[in-house]
């Protein structure tokens, strides 16, 4: 799944939703990178103007929050645990099978879009150690064979 073009009516309409308040700026960011799948550059001076702020404010905001990205992610964004009970429980070995499974490194996109890895300091799902998640879907007790089947139903969902 390739980013799509930025349609500047897409933009404008998610801007008019908002009614141009400068405290919707997170709201605004976070609809328009859940509708392009990023915050693409040509939509930051749009926003700026819309909201009456510095278009240096909104990059600053998109900068600063890393919930917010200016480069196209996959469609499924992986999230490996790099917190304590993970680490203790083998959350090292669990990052090590998906960067070779999808031969990525950490802030890598595979080149069809469909996967993105990165590390977070803690999923709080320390119970189910090691962990990781998917877009919005947790999966705990990882071993490398659970991590390969996960991986692969995904893979599968796209074949569909």
């Amino acid at each position: 799944m390739r980013p799509e073009a930025i349609d500047p009516d897409r933009v404008q309409s998610i801007l008019r939703k908002h009614h141009a308040e400068k405290w919707g700026l997170i709201p605004v960011l976070q609809e328009i990178q859940e509708n392009f799948g990023y915050i693409p550059p040509q939509t930051i001076e749009p926003v700026a103007n819309a909201l009456r702020i510095y278009p240096s404010q909104v990059q600053g905001v998109v900068t600063f929050y890393a919930g917010l990205s200016t480069e196209p992610k996959g469609r499924y964004v992986i999230r490996v645990c790099r917190g304590t009970a993970c680490h203790v429980k083998g959350g090292r070995s669990v990052l090590q099978f998906v960067k070779r499974e999808l031969g990525l490194n950490e802030g890598e996109t595979t080149p069809d879009y469909l996967f993105t890895l990165e590390t977070v300091a803690c999923l709080g799902a320390c119970f189910l150690a090691p962990t990781m998640m998917i877009n919005k879907t947790y999966y705990g007790r990882l071993t490398p064979a659970k991590i390969a089947s996960i991986l692969n139903q995904y893979g599968k969902r796209e074949k569909e």
